[in-house]
């Protein structure tokens, strides 16, 4: 069959923050993509501000250089597809292996494979796809080549690669500075012999087969991602697959239901290093956007219009976990960050907090993200939405509040399943990595989730791994006390590892919540009478409702405060009199901290400037009787 010799598609896929992004960096600057006098920040590939806060890719993205082979030959397109490292955007990766013919699997020289490591390198043997390991980050001082290639190839054994994916080529690489190697650099040390990725970029050409096609096929085409644009409107990605496509060209267009209709592209574009170049035509093998199709979606098909053929569509796991996303109810709904003043009147023009804007958001989600899912809820103002984890979902809730939506989210569940007439539910494969003195501690805390330990190793380091296999609503809020009890030492990382007959009831938080009994203001005065009680998580001045969590029980039941109390001044006594008295600094919760903190009977308010916990009955009164009536079973 012909090939086109003159392009190659390859992902990056590997564990978060082993260096997918910056090796990609890399490439891009010695490939030429741009001018000398040009400022390029580091991870440009990272372009999302949220990706910049947390370090971690999101969304795949896809860029292509132009490599010049050092023997003079004619220059060769290489489209790379960045893959999320997590496996809760797991949809973000089957998307991204959709559209290549290799992969690039990088393993950190120090850490070695990890749990996202095996779940990205399994969707790639399951396409059948040639794999080249590389090894990033030789110049740790704590690197252990030799292990950490073992250690892959018992990975590739467990996932039953077969014998042709097994033999792969290994490229040594220190992704930061640039250099890669075909000879294995002394542990900790960058490689020698090369003073750039040449030796990465020739290993490219030579493993990742070039696309092939059927000169007689008619035109075949893949939508495997969506972006907009203020002038084109919606715009598809697409590899084509067959034939050719044209600016202008009347295409087939083959929707996920089945039906066909003929439309025009308006747009023809091909990426060039960060941007995306008007082109005139695009063969087999290439990944290109076009426009002109208003409602296209994912996994979608472009066609003959003669023969219209369509491809599969894009398949992705089910959802693990799930919560309830609706408008905000609270008494502060609309009024800013402190709930006063000019500056919530202005905040107030643009907030957004109605059913149907909520809505709206979470159906263009849904057009984007093939992971999600959202159904509907006995309330006409709160819906279910289903991902592939808590991270994926707080994703979601953290890009709606940035803009400018309110919302009240109910505490995470997972997603069950009937099997055989028994309620199955998802576990997690947990791999974590702690200093030696906090084992005891990490193991009792896994045992109340009821985990099972799987495996153990000590590399000699002071470090043990140890494998849980473990609930997955045993790790929702697992991550806060685990970093509390191992001092902000441990590295823990899951993934989804299928589903087990229901573990039981599991009691994961003991203490209960301080919950404020009256609106007002929060005042110092209240505030050091109840610091012994337990742990504030409000600021002096803060406004705060009935019904609104202020603070975590030393004990293990609710307590309803006055955290409004004001000082009683005679003339006898000035207003500075205890100023000496010190406050302690609340514990500020971030937003997946909240999520992790609620119980089933709270939820948490989300708003541009605030976040923050409350129960669902914000009556204590009614609460009262509620509590009553379950004690005495009616």
């Amino acid at each position: 069959m012909p090939t086109r010799h003159d392009i190659r598609n390859v992902a990056i896929v590997a564990h978060v923050d082993h260096g997918k992004t910056t090796i990609v960096d890399a490439m891009l600057k010695q490939a030429g993509a741009f001018a000398a006098h040009q400022h390029l920040d580091d991870r440009m590939m990272d372009s999302n501000d949220l990706e910049r806060e947390k370090g971690i890719t999101i969304l795949a993205k896809n860029t292509a250089v132009k490599y010049h082979p050092k023997d003079g030959g004619a220059p060769i397109t290489i489209n790379i597809i960045d893959t999320p490292g997590h496996a809760d955007f797991g949809g973000e990766v089957e998307r991204g292996l959709s559209m290549v013919d290799a992969v690039v699997l990088l393993v950190d020289a120090s850490e070695g494979p990890l749990p996202q490591t095996r779940f990205v390198l399994r969707k790639a043997l399951q396409a059948k796809m040639p794999v080249i390991l590389c090894i990033n980050k030789t110049d740790r001082p704590d690197s252990r080549i030799d292990e950490v290639v073992n250690e892959t190839y018992d990975l590739f054994l467990d996932l039953d690669a077969d014998e042709d994916q097994i033999e792969f080529p290994i490229v040594y690489a220190c992704g930061r500075d640039g250099v890669a190697s075909l000879t294995k650099p002394e542990d900790g040390t960058v490689p020698a012999d090369s003073d750039s990725l040449e030796p990465f970029f020739s290993t490219i050409l030579e493993h990742v087969p070039a696309p092939v096609y059927d000169e007689e096929a008619p035109l075949q085409a893949h939508v495997t991602n969506l972006d907009a644009d203020n002038f084109l409107g919606r715009i598809a990605l697409v590899r084509v697959e067959q034939g050719e496509l044209r600016k202008g060209q009347t295409v087939a267009w083959i929707k996920r239901d089945g039906t066909v209709s003929n439309v025009r592209i308006t747009e023809l574009m091909m990426t060039e290093a960060l941007t995306r170049k008007p082109a005139e035509v695009a063969g087999p093998g290439d990944i290109c956007a076009v426009a002109g199709f208003p409602d296209i979606m994912i996994g979608e098909t472009l066609a003959d219009p003669e023969n219209p053929i369509a491809l599969p569509l894009i398949s992705v796991d089910e959802p693990a976990i799930s919560m309830t996303i609706g408008t905000n109810t609270s008494p502060m709904v609309g009024r800013g960050g402190s709930g006063k003043g000019a500056d919530a009147k202005s905040a107030v023009k643009d907030r957004k907090v109605t059913a149907r804007q909520v809505k709206d958001r979470l159906d263009r989600e849904l057009v984007g993200n093939v992971s999600l899912r959202v159904l509907d809820t006995e309330r006409p103002d709160a819906w279910e939405v289903q991902g592939r984890g808590e991270l994926a979902l707080a994703i979601l809730v953290e890009q709606m509040r940035r803009e400018g939506f309110e919302l009240t989210i109910g505490k995470p569940q997972v997603v069950t399943q009937e099997i055989d007439g028994k309620v199955h539910e998802p576990v997690e494969r947990m791999t974590i990595d702690v200093p030696e003195e906090h084992m005891g501690a990490v193991t009792q805390l896994m045992g109340i989730r009821k985990g099972r330990m799987d495996n153990m190793s000590n590399h000699g380091s002071g470090w043990v791994r140890m494998e849980f296999v473990v609930p997955s609503r045993g790790l929702i809020g697992f991550r806060t006390e685990f970093l509390t009890n191992t001092r902000g030492t441990g590295i823990a990382h899951s993934i989804h590892e299928g589903h087990e007959p229901w573990f039981g009831p599991l009691v994961t938080r003991n203490n209960g919540s301080l919950v404020a009994d009256r609106a007002g203001s929060v005042t110092p005065f209240a505030m050091i009478n109840l610091q012994e009680r337990g742990v504030l998580f409000t600021e002096p001045g803060t406004e705060v409702y009935e019904g609104m969590i202020v603070g975590e029980n030393s004990r293990s039941d609710d307590m309803d405060v006055n955290i409004t109390k004001e000082k009683k001044l005679t003339n006898m006594r000035a207003a500075s009199a205890d100023n000496t008295e010190n406050v302690v600094p609340p514990r500020k919760l971030s937003l997946e901290q909240s999520l992790e903190f609620c119980r089933d009977d709270e939820c948490v308010e989300v708003t541009p400037e605030a976040v923050r916990i409350r129960k669902v009955v914000l009556d204590q009164k009614e609460r009262s009787r509620t509590a009553s009536r379950a004690k005495s079973g009616k």
